[in-house]
């Protein structure tokens, strides 16, 4: 299981998530911070940190309104190239960087 980010994250973008995950799975796609659902542990460290709540358990969110950012989280690694995912990733490195 994975964790996912849902809609109170479109346009705050927070990045304490980032700066807690131990596996560094957070990725800024643009209007908000997605979670690779292949490299999450599911430690459940960013759920807390987030000041939105705009993160839960996958299975959490299954039969909510908020349901379809599972796909919308999990769908964006499979429609883009890796140069892509590997330029969000580095958008989310920085912000790590920035507060060490």
């Amino acid at each position: 299981m994975t964790h996912v980010v849902f809609s109170p994250c479109i346009g705050t973008k927070d990045t304490a998530c980032v700066l807690i995950c131990p596996v560094d799975c957070f990725f800024d796609i643009g209007d908000m911070l997605v979670i690779s659902p292949d490299e999450c542990i599911d430690c459940g460290a960013c759920v807390d940190e987030c000041p939105v709540d705009a993160i839960l358990p996958e299975d959490e969110l299954t039969s909510t309104p908020e349901a379809e950012f599972i796909a919308r989280n999990r769908d964006w690694f499979e429609t883009h190239t890796t140069a892509e995912i590997e330029a969000a990733r580095m958008t989310a490195a920085r912000v790590k960087a920035q507060d060490s």
